[in-house]
């Protein structure tokens, strides 16, 4: 990724870039008043790419808007909160159908051009009166200008809006990136409850869509993990309209690194949002791991370490127990020679050469009382690296999640 001095922060979020619209609404799917229907629109039908959930259990949502994404192309995209439409029947699909149906009649295009999102919990029939009537207003009230409200309808236990834009000039055009996202727990992507939307004002071609936006989710959705759980309704859509105004970008432009940079960029800091609202979280932790035999070795060592809940308890105690980490490598897969482990606790060594070293407990406790904290692991066995991002799991976390649907 470039140094992120590149990008020039500028307000707007997902409307930054030009040529797209944005509503939010309150139809009566959340609690009175809540904003819970977001209408993204562009002007035209343009150059876009998607990925989604690996979960098996995937909602009629994300089944309909793979297929309508498949031709590389966009005109909107819709989505409720509340409510996942997720393991509801032959009925969900047709609800999830019908959202496409209403948005296409109320501005201009097919329904295959629309995609449908779903937020909330899950085996819930949809409220579909209320649905449509949200997303009659939406329409009626499509605005550029800022993307605050429609980053607020589709939070469900999120505890604020994830947002932001970028500039970047590149040969004399400057280009806009703008992104929102949703996301607190079931957080681990394979691609949580999480939906990303991610705008460029850039002329990108679908094929370029497509490759930027799985490399930037590679390397920033898919290195989060709040509590290891993956969603039925994650998705992350780029749409690309073209406005700034110069020729067409591919993937073999001269322009086209540093806009994937940029939208890397942009992922990378919403996946960081991410993880910092994670249910009940108080730390926001880095886990490095270096020395692995390869970089899948190495991401699948930190994603363990990410996903232990004794580790995360651990954090959230202020405890450097540097062997809940060893334990975390050892059931992890990866390749770990046990005598040539070394393990950097919130900048503290505490294991070396596979076994613990004396070190200050006091110093260490006022380490990871600190929000952020970082665990660096050496398994001195090859060149492989890796980096996961994840929070501390806490009393309030249980407290979210036993009291979801009450």
């Amino acid at each position: 990724m470039n140094d992120t001095n590149a990008y020039t922060l500028v307000p707007g979020g997902i409307l930054a870039p030009r040529g797209f619209r944005a509503a939010a609404v309150a139809s009566g799917i959340k609690k009175p008043g809540k904003l819970d229907v977001c209408l993204i629109v562009a002007e035209e039908r343009v150059p876009a790419a998607a990925v989604f959930t690996r979960n098996s259990m995937a909602a009629p949502p994300v089944t309909l808007s793979r297929e309508h994404v498949d031709d590389g192309y966009v005109r909107a995209v819709v989505t409720n909160s509340g409510n996942a439409n997720a393991c509801t029947g032959p009925g969900g699909l047709d609800d999830a159908r019908a959202m496409a149906q209403a948005v296409g009649a109320a501005i201009g295009c097919q329904p295959a051009d629309v995609v449908v999102a779903s937020t909330g919990v899950i085996g819930v029939p949809l409220p579909m009166d209320s649905v449509l009537s949200g997303i009659e207003a939406a329409v009626g009230s499509l605005d550029a200008g800022t993307g605050d409200d429609a980053a607020r309808a589709i939070m469900t236990t999120d505890t604020f809006a994830k947002q932001l834009a970028v500039q970047i000039d590149v040969d004399g055009s400057t280009y806009t990136v703008g992104g929102m996202a949703k996301g607190s727990g079931m957080i681990m992507p394979n691609m949580a409850t999480m939906l990303a939307y991610v705008t460029t004002d850039a002329p990108l071609t679908p094929a370029a869509c497509a490759i930027t936006l799985r490399s930037a989710t590679d390397a920033t959705f898919n290195r989060i993990t709040v509590d290891s759980d993956t969603s039925t309704n994650d998705m992350c859509v780029l749409m690309a309209s073209g406005c700034a105004g110069s020729s067409v970008i591919d993937t073999q432009h001269e322009a086209f690194p540093a806009l994937a940079s940029a939208i890397e960029h942009v992922c990378g800091e919403l996946a960081r949002m991410i993880v910092r609202d994670g249910e009940g979280a108080t730390k926001f932790i880095e886990v490095i791991v270096r020395g692995a035999s390869s970089d899948a070795d190495a991401r699948d060592a930190a994603m363990s370490v990410a996903n232990s809940p004794l580790f995360k308890t651990a954090v959230f105690g202020g405890d450097a127990n540097w062997g809940r980490v060893v334990m975390a490598l050892g059931k992890s897969g990866a390749r770990v020679e046990p005598d040539k482990v070394e393990v950097v606790f919130a900048g503290i060594t505490t294991c070396q050469h596979g076994t613990g070293v004396a070190f200050d407990e006091t110093a260490a406790s006022r380490a990871l009382a600190e929000d952020e904290i970082q665990v660096v692991v050496d398994l001195h066995t090859g060149n492989g690296e890796s980096t996961v991002w994840t929070c501390d799991l806490s009393y309030e976390y249980v407290r979210i999640n036993g009291e979801y649907r009450t």
